[in-house]
């Protein structure tokens, strides 16, 4: 199981906030208010665990580079939620969280 911190914490909120949905690091980056640096090597150590799938996506566009999605597996979902729901009562604010 993964250490849950606050960086993975603020990453799993903002998946749980449309968890069927595939999300874009850049756009995972400003919900989360977390760094490319930090979110990134979170990304794929969720997605090594099974909480998360990728895939990658072309661009419309000549030229720009492909962009990698990712959602939560139907098993992180339930983790998420699992981990989420323990810390609430320890140190999360609950106006931030939505486990449902």
């Amino acid at each position: 199981m993964q250490r849950l911190t606050r960086t993975m914490t603020r990453a799993l909120i903002a998946f749980l906030d449309s968890p069927r949905s595939w999300r874009y690091g850049y756009d995972l980056m400003k919900e989360a208010e977390l760094s490319s640096g930090t979110l990134y090597p979170l990304l794929a150590r969720l997605t090594d665990d099974g909480w998360l799938e990728s895939r990658w996506e072309e661009s419309e566009f000549p030229g720009k580079p492909a962009r990698q999605l990712y959602r939560l597996t139907p098993n992180g979902r339930v983790q998420a939620r699992e981990v989420l729901a323990r810390a609430q009562a320890s140190w999360l604010p609950s106006s931030r969280t939505r486990l449902t």
